[in-house]
């Protein structure tokens, strides 16, 4: 039995995957935005250990979800589900005057993996579209370049998997991960994504928790639990230390070494 850790878990996919460890047997702490997305997760998984909540837009609230994880103990795994999504029409600034998109697809789950006691097994979603975008580390908040929300979202998902093989690379004791889980018809999918609902959660829950040797490896992208080849840029050590570092600047926050 593992204990697991699911970001953005009071619906969607991350609520689906949470749903999918609990009927396996695992123990399973939810997350939600607010505290009345909490008691929502509650109430749509009540054998779920805890809910913490915090808005991951901001980086003290994130920091403080962080503190409410590890203040409920070790976790044997953390699957970084919350994002947003591509239809961001402008550049919604956070309170800390961050990209919508960028604080909480990007800065967040790095904050949660610099913060959170390290756990045996992490991982990241991504998506398909990062394939096809660069990380633009000089612009990270988009301060020189025409808002495009589509871009935005494509290049905080490479940052994603740039993160994961980043940590893959640097605590060599932890399984760390990425995937897509496709383009399925979710709230941020949207009614018309054609992709099998049916498969999207069960990549993170399998890269969470299995004991199968195609789960236990480190340093990997995936794509419906078989291994998918990412954006090259995601193995350049480089762009995985500019990433971290600009990440380290933006939050007040460094990843222990």
């Amino acid at each position: 039995m593992s204990r697991v850790f699911i970001s953005g878990s009071s619906t969607g996919l991350g609520l689906m995957a949470a749903r999918l460890l609990v009927e396996q047997g695992h123990r399973v702490v939810l997350h939600g935005r607010d505290q009345f997305r909490a008691e929502a997760a509650r109430r749509a998984l009540p054998d779920a250990e805890a809910v913490v909540f915090g808005d991951l837009s901001s980086i003290a609230q994130t920091r403080d979800v962080a503190e409410q994880v590890n203040k409920l103990g070790r976790f044997d795994a953390v699957i970084h589900n919350a994002g947003v999504g591509y239809r961001e029409p402008r550049r919604i600034a956070t309170e800390d005057g961050l990209p919508h998109v960028f604080a909480i697809n990007t800065l967040a789950p790095f904050i949660l993996t610099a913060l959170i006691g390290r756990p045996g097994r992490l991982v990241y979603l991504s998506s398909g579209m990062h394939h096809g975008t660069t990380a633009n580390i000089d612009d990270l908040i988009w301060k020189k370049r025409r808002w495009q929300g589509a871009e935005a979202y494509a290049e905080s998902k490479l940052h994603d998997v740039l993160l994961a093989f980043a940590v893959a690379r640097l605590w060599p004791g932890v399984l760390s991960n990425a995937l897509e889980p496709g383009w399925v018809p979710t709230r941020m999918g949207g009614p018309d994504a054609p992709d099998d609902m049916d498969q999207a959660h069960c990549t993170q829950a399998w890269l969470a928790v299995s004991d199968d040797p195609g789960a236990r490896v480190t340093g990997a992208y995936f794509y419906h639990m078989r291994p998918r080849t990412p954006n090259p840029s995601v193995h350049d050590v480089d762009l995985q230390n500019q990433i971290l570092e600009a990440c380290r600047k933006l939050s007040g926050v460094a990843l222990p070494a």
